[in-house]
This record gives C-alpha cells, sequence and structure tokens, in this order.
C-alpha cells in the first residue's frame, strides 16, 4: 500500500459575526468529572468510506475536496472546541480546553493505490493500512490537540474520512454528531439555490455549549479523578502512560453483524427464562462477550470482567440537553467474574442479566447514527472504529438493515478466526 500526503492543510471557522471569539481572544472550557476518565488515553480513530466509482483525480481535487473544505469550515463555527486544545497549565490546578482566534482543525489530504474495497469491506483487513487512513493527536505533557481528520482519495474507487478525536474533548455521541453536522452542511451546498444561506444546522446537530458549572459534584469526583490521572503518570502530564504502539503485522480488524432476526431471536432465548424489557445493545453486547469468553479458553477459574459506558445525559439534575458538547459518558462494568460462568449453553443469558443489572437504559453506539452521515455523494460504504484492539469491540448500528448490529473486533488473525467459529455456531444452533 502506498500513501501519498498531497497536502497538509489548516481549516479554520469561517468568519461568523456572532462568535464567541469575537468578543474576547480565547474560549476556554474547564473539564468535568466527565472528561477526566480520558485524559490520558489514547484517541478515538474512526474512518468513513465512501464509494465514488467514477470520480477522476481531477473531478476529486477541484470539486469534491473543495466543497468539503469550506462545509467544514462552516460547521466549525457551531463546534469552536474543536479547534483547540487541552492545557494543562503548570500554574493552573485544572486542565481546561482552549480554542484561540486563528486556531484550526488540521487536514491532511492524501492518496492511496490501497484495495478500497477490501479495506472498506466486512472482511479481515490490516489494522496496519487502517490506521495509514488516520491522522495523529499531538500531544505533550501540558498541551494536547482536540481533533484532526485525514481525507484519503482512492483513484476511480472513492474516498475515507479519517477523525481522530481526544476523548477528554468529546464522546461519541458529540463526534458522531459533528460528523453528520459537517455532512448536512456539505450536501445542502451542493444542492442550494442561488443565495441560499446554507450555514444555519437544525436544532438537532447544533452542540449545546453550556455553562460546565450545571454539571455538579457533590461527591468529590472531580478531585479524585484527577489523583488517578496524576497516579498514572506519576506525574502531572496529558501524555498517555504507555507509549503508542504500531499494531503488529498479524492483527486484522474485522465486523461481525447480527441482523435483525438474529437480534430477536437472541432476546427470545432469554425471554424464556426471565422477563426482562432487553435493549438490542445489551443482546449483542451480552453475545459476542460470550464469545470473546469462550475463544480465550482457559481454566473456568480464571476471571473476567466487562465494561461500557452510559449515556447520563438524560440522568442529572437538571437533564442535560442531548446535544451536550463535551463527555457525558461514565464507565460501568462488572469484575471479578469467572469465565466458566459465560462459558456455557447459559452463559449468554448469564451475561444479559448481568448487563441488565448494570444499567436499566444504555445509549450505546447502536443509536449514534454513524451510517446518517451523507456529504451529497450518499451514506457511508463502511465506518469502522479502529482505536480497538485485545477484547475491546466497537458497536454500530447495521447499515442496510433497521434494528441489525455491526460488532467490530480487532486482535490476532488466529484469535479472531476462533471468535468467528463460536460466533457463527452459536447463531446456527
Amino acid at each position: 500500500m502506498t500513501l501519498r500526503v498531497v497536502e497538509c492543510a489548516r481549516v479554520t471557522p469561517a468568519a461568523d459575526s456572532h462568535s464567541v471569539l469575537n468578543s474576547a481572544n480565547s474560549l476556554t472550557i474547564p473539564l468535568t468529572f466527565f472528561d477526566l476518565p480520558w485524559l490520558v488515553l489514547p484517541p478515538v480513530k474512526r474512518v468513513f468510506f465512501y464509494r465514488l466509482t467514477e470520480s477522476t483525480r481531477e473531478h476529486f481535487h477541484s470539486f469534491i475536496l473543495p466543497k468539503l473544505k469550506l462545509s467544514l469550515s462552516l460547521v466549525l463555527r457551531s463546534y469552536l472546541p474543536l479547534t483547540g486544545r487541552i492545557v494543562w497549565d503548570p500554574n493552573e490546578p485544572k486542565p481546561n480546553i482552549i480554542a484561540s482566534q486563528n486556531d484550526a482543525v488540521s487536514v491532511t489530504i492524501a492518496e492511496s493505490d490501497a484495495d478500497f474495497s477490501l479495506l472498506s469491506g466486512y472482511g479481515q483487513r490490516p489494522v496496519s493500512k487502517l490506521h495509514n487512513l488516520l491522522p495523529e493527536l499531538p500531544v505533550s505533557d501540558d498541551s494536547a490537540t482536540a481533533f484532526s481528520l485525514q481525507i484519503t482519495f482512492f483513484p476511480n474507487n472513492g474516498f475515507s474520512i479519517g477523525v481522530t478525536a481526544h476523548h477528554a474533548v468529546l464522546d461519541g455521541k458529540t463526534s458522531s454528531m459533528f460528523v453528520k453536522a459537517w455532512a448536512h452542511l456539505c450536501k445542502q451546498h451542493m444542492e442550494m439555490e442561488e443565495n441560499r444561506d446554507v450555514s444555519s444546522l437544525p436544532e438537532t446537530l447544533t452542540p449545546s455549549l453550556l455553562d460546565r458549572s450545571l454539571i455538579k459534584d457533590s461527591t468529590g469526583l472531580y478531585e479524585q479523578m484527577i489523583e488517578i490521572v496524576t497516579s498514572l503518570n506519576g506525574r502531572r502530564s496529558l501524555c498517555p502512560p504507555l507509549p503508542a504502539q504500531e499494531p503488529e503485522h498479524d492483527v486484522v480488524l474485522t465486523t461481525l453483524v447480527l441482523s435483525r432476526y438474529d437480534v430477536k431471536r437472541l432476546r427470545e432465548r432469554v425471554s424464556m427464562t426471565q422477563s426482562l424489557h432487553l435493549s438490542t445493545f445489551v443482546v449483542a453486547y451480552a453475545y459476542v462477550w460470550t464469545c470473546l469468553v469462550k475463544a480465550r479458553g482457559g481454566k473456568g477459574e480464571r476471571l473476567v470482567g466487562f465494561l461500557f459506558v452510559g449515556d447520563f445525559r438524560e440522568r442529572l439534575d437538571p437533564p442535560l440537553p442531548a446535544t451536550y458538547f463535551g463527555n457525558c459518558m461514565f464507565p460501568v462494568g462488572s469484575y471479578h467474574r469467572k469465565a466458566a460462568e459465560f462459558a456455557g449453553e447459559e452463559g449468554f443469558v448469564t451475561a444479559v442479566l448481568t448487563l441488565s443489572e448494570l444499567f436499566g437504559t444504555v445509549a450505546g453506539s447502536t443509536r449514534l447514527g454513524v451510517y446518517e452521515s451523507d456529504f451529497g455523494w450518499g451514506i457511508p460504504v463502511k465506518v469502522d472504529v479502529v482505536s480497538i484492539d485485545g477484547e475491546k469491540i466497537s458497536m454500530a448500528e447495521r447499515r442496510n438493515e433497521p434494528g441489525g448490529v455491526e460488532i467490530g473486533v480487532c486482535m490476532k488473525k488466529t484469535d479472531v478466526d476462533i471468535v468467528l467459529a463460536w460466533f457463527n455456531s452459536g447463531l446456527q444452533n
């Protein structure tokens, strides 16, 4: 695979007479205890693939790319924090997000001769090649870039948009809302009539940059999180405690698929023994988790645990807007369970019951609508979270089937093959 970088651009927010930066030199947003758990973790990396089989190099660079840049500039007026960075000043006790005038989002423009159909497919794909489609986020002890993009053109096949986001700045819900907002303005611009204003966003895609003081910390969570973050590095630093590792050559990403019918049958398997209202997220997560435990094998006494995040926007008092910009997810998990509990025929039911008890309603990634991002050339042919490894998984709604689920799994090829065997055999039975 050959990747050629064509341009390293900086896209600034379009001029706006109502911008908060017009009345001050910078916008400062304090981090909350919802943001802090992600402060020193690696960034989240997601790639969107769009097929354009008749797009020549000239057409892409003279027509498509300018539309993407212009709409990005327009949408950044509403998403100003993405142009900034996290700053932890040595003289300040707490880190903040700071966006200043003339700050910009870094956009790498590249071309690739890789197999577009392979990389945008559902089968096993080398993770190293997917990472080539994603930009890096500069980080130091006292400063971390919030957000960056890479647009990669595959001649006569299509293009990809790689998104790398610092998780302490925004969660999956906010990140997905931004991409949909960007796509909305781009598509509007494609279809606009002369003199029509296309710079406005619908309420559902307009982020709420509300006063962070509305998030009350009555139990001292903020200070506890600061202590944990500091202890991970042994000092106050925004750098991840472990340096990023290059993915091994035999590590692959594959996408498991549950149809709406599969989810229905799995739900019925539980409802035969328990009377529960089961979300698609819980059913899908429980099933894949049991497959991972079985694939690992080993002694039944070994300890296992699982972790996910719950959306607290509606659970606070007062509740936050659905479009709140930032993190409002908090880790929820179950630990110190024995592998044997999930390995038998009733392992799936056990996993479902455990998840149900942890959190009644989970706004998981099956509800983020990642396939709704149409820039004017159709919805993505594939969306992948690349920043997963080991026994982490990603989840999204199925592209072409309401009620279906796509599950991303990233690990060594030999391990993926075993997971696939358990996954498929369980559905057949």
